[in-house]
């Protein structure tokens, strides 16, 4: 088995194993590969670096103890954005607008996350509207299990 970081046209980097470099070609080029954000079929392979493993006879530099738990980690920033959504609107790719129509009073100030191509981002915050990406990809209401 083989992973690849996959990126889709918007802009989303998402992890995807296969059996080997050809499985994945052959996937792609079968339009088989989907971005799990936002279902775009443009898919490419993103720039990963290397797993380059240590040699076997050196002892490691930092103590095993040491070393942060990356899957903890993960997990307390999932709980974080987690609790940040809580009472949050799902808006899907309304948001921009969405986003606009609250900056200038025409609609009700609350709190809202949903999805926006990264160039209406840089304008909405050229434009003063606060907004603020999350550090983690939500899933859509609609495609969760």
């Amino acid at each position: 088995m083989i992973v690849f970081d996959l990126k889709c046209a918007h802009a989303h980097v998402f992890e995807a194993w296969f059996g080997s470099s050809t499985d994945y070609e052959d996937q792609r080029t079968r339009g088989l590969l989907s971005c799990p954000i936002c279902g775009d079929l443009d898919i490419a392979k993103a720039v990963m670096a290397p797993n380059v493993a240590a040699k076997g006879n050196r002892a490691p530099a930092t103590p095993a103890a040491a070393i942060p738990d990356p899957k903890a980690l993960m997990a307390a920033l999932a709980q974080a954005q987690a609790k940040m959504l809580e009472g949050s609107q799902w808006v899907g790719m309304s948001f921009a607008d969405k986003a606009r129509a609250m900056h200038a009073g025409e609609e009700a100030a609350a709190p809202i996350h949903g999805q926006t191509s990264l160039a209406e981002a840089k304008a909405l915050i050229e434009d003063g509207v606060p907004v603020a990406p999350l550090p983690l990809p939500v899933i859509p209401p609609e495609q969760c299990n």
